[in-house]
């Protein structure tokens, strides 16, 4: 069906903007080459295969997922080269053997436990060991002697190859000085590849990743490859976090004004279009673009959400179409099952969002 352009689309609906995407992608994969570094988008992001294979044809090498679901999507799209950064969950390993063995699936682990498991299931599974940089979710301490002895472990297994070393700098987000945290990330792991090295343990390659790390960090010496998703995308929290401005986000929502009185109006749009994600500042639950233009209304917001129904802050006339920029792009885009692909304003293409598990 031919939509001529975006005012046409039944609400909600998801927008891509085709020219900021690409913008996007090329200026990280321009980035990502200066820094002399292997670039491995984490495609979590937009769980979308034609954006993927922009990334692909730009010279990413493989591609990062956080899911199962999106590994087997992607190897049945013909993407061979993939890493699950997520610490293998062990009841899933018969999908698990069945992925790796017909694609490269890079596996992450962070315990004894996950290595017992990996080693049973005598396959000769590639595995990497998560490594805590400061962000403190996952990852194993690289300060004790549990983790080299852990990626020696892995390093002298006869059915395991070991991989390297694999980090996220989660807590860029919301950090003051993210160059810093991206410097501190990269020191950590060099440092641990360092002792690595003194305990005899070879690490083939070390990898480490977020966006706004990538989009403050300095050098990147040492470090074979990064993995940053958001940067196709970008959100509101990357514009607040000084990552990224308005017109760098290529994902927005549109929605419609439904109900409204003296004090508020409600639009089609609530938690299942937009997240509950609270905005970085100010929590709120999405921003809205002026009109058709790319500057974003200063005191016009999202102020709550419930399943279906989104509250904004004052008052619009029923049947007011409004563009919202959502503050997670990833969550997002993970609440729809397409995403309209416009080109000033026109509908020029339809994409299937990936969102199993």
């Amino acid at each position: 069906m031919d939509f001529p352009t975006i005012h046409d689309l039944s609400t909600p609906a998801l927008l891509l903007d085709a020219a900021v995407l690409e913008n996007n992608l090329s200026s990280m994969a321009e980035r990502a080459r200066r820094l002399e570094v292997a670039l491995r988008p984490h495609i979590k992001t937009h769980k979308c295969v034609e954006i993927a294979r922009r990334q692909r044809a730009l010279g990413s090498r493989g591609i990062t997922v956080s899911t199962l679901y999106e590994a087997k999507v992607f190897a049945d799209h013909g993407f061979d080269d993939i890493t699950w950064a997520f610490p293998v969950i062990l009841n899933r390993l018969e999908e698990v053997r069945a992925i790796a063995s017909r694609v490269r699936l890079r596996l992450v682990v962070d315990s004894g436990t996950a290595v017992d498991a990996l080693e049973q299931a005598a396959f000769p599974f590639e595995v990497w060991l998560k490594v805590d940089c400061g962000y403190h979710r996952v990852g194993v301490d690289p300060e004790q002697e549990e983790a080299w002895q852990l990626a020696r472990r892995i390093h002298e297994s006869e059915n395991l190859t070991f991989g390297g070393i694999l980090s996220h700098s989660g807590h860029a987000y919301g950090a003051a000085d993210r160059a810093a945290v991206a410097e501190e990330e990269r020191a950590v792991m060099v440092g641990f590849a360092e002792t690595l090295a003194h305990h005899e343990v070879e690490v083939p390659e070390i990898s480490v990743g977020s966006t706004p790390a990538m989009m403050a960090v300095k050098q990147l010496n040492g470090v074979t490859e990064a993995r940053p998703g958001n940067y196709a995308l970008f959100d509101y929290s990357q514009v607040a976090m000084g990552s990224c401005a308005p017109t760098d986000c290529a994902v927005t929502v549109m929605a419609s004004v439904v109900s409204s009185n003296s004090r508020q109006c409600v639009i089609d749009a609530g938690a299942l279009a937009l997240s509950k994600d609270l905005g970085p500042e100010d929590g709120t639950f999405g921003k809205l673009f002026r009109d058709d233009s790319s500057e974003l209304e200063e005191d016009l917001y999202v102020a709550s959400v419930s399943q279906e129904h989104g509250k904004l802050n004052r008052p619009l006339p029923v049947g007011t179409r409004v563009r919202i920029l959502p503050h997670h792009s990833c969550l997002t885009m993970a609440m729809f099952d397409e995403v309209y692909v416009q080109q000033e304003g026109q509908v020029i293409d339809r994409w299937r969002i990936w969102r199993g598990r």
